[in-house]
């Protein structure tokens, strides 16, 4: 349930739109790294890209920041390099797991089984 009061409702310019949709159109960059850069909702910028398809949103594109499409594109290759870390973390994790557990069973000579034993 929404907080009581008046709702924050952004309203973006046509500029900005466009801005986002022509970021969003470039090969290697996702929807979700734009809208998460320019801190709105995914959908929102689906939104604007049928928009703009349908010829709804319609205005001169501004220049496109070269600078920003190569941020969003570095950001993604860190994102999949950091999630495979993650991924060889968990697997090691999960390796000294098991060679410790074997490595507790296989020693059967650490622990007392109960029987006396006989020297002769």
């Amino acid at each position: 349930m929404g907080t009581p009061g008046p709702q924050k409702i952004n309203r973006y310019g046509i500029a900005f739109k466009l801005n986002a949709v022509q970021m969003s159109k470039q090969p290697g960059v996702l929807i979700k790294d734009v809208a998460e850069s320019l801190c709105i909702h995914p959908f929102m910028l689906s939104r604007w890209r049928k928009q703009v398809r349908d010829g709804k949103l319609v205005g001169k594109v501004p220049a496109l920041d070269a600078a920003s499409v190569a941020e969003l594109r570095r950001l993604r290759v860190v994102e999949q390099q950091y999630k495979r870390l993650q991924m060889e973390h968990d697997l090691l994790k999960k390796a000294i797991r098991f060679a410790s557990d074997r490595k507790h069973k296989s020693l059967p000579s650490s622990r007392q089984t109960g029987k006396p034993i006989r020297f002769k």
